[in-house]
């Protein structure tokens, strides 16, 4: 099992959001529990456990997947949150590049197949 953290300025709403689009496009994990504070993806890679806690103006969001070793869900997990912003005004973060030219909250919320198949 492995661990991850970001803060972010995203509400713990909007980065569920944001983490439900790639996971479930990406990886194909279907959200199989979810409260104010926490969310469960399960699928064929594994299985994340999201928390997302506000702290005044940011949210620290910890994602924790059920490998023993590093695999594409943690990869993918990691990138996730890299995509969060981190301060008011972050557009986006820097492995957002090898995703769609949008941001997290952009019109479109398309993922290339490309991302999805490295």
């Amino acid at each position: 099992m492995a661990s991850y953290q970001r803060k972010t300025v995203l509400t713990p709403p909007e980065a569920f959001e944001l983490a439900a689009d790639i996971l479930s496009n990406v990886l194909k994990l279907s959200k199989t529990g979810q409260s104010d504070h926490e969310a469960t993806f399960t699928g064929e890679e594994g299985t994340v456990a999201l928390s997302a806690h506000r702290h005044g103006p940011y949210t620290s969001v910890t994602a924790t997947t059920d490998k023993l070793r590093t695999s594409r869900l943690d990869y993918e997990v990691q990138r996730i949150l890299s995509w969060m912003p981190y301060e008011p005004g972050d557009k986006r973060g820097p492995a957002s590049t090898r995703l769609m030219g949008r941001g997290p909250r952009g019109s479109k919320r398309a993922w290339s197949a490309s991302a999805s198949s490295r």
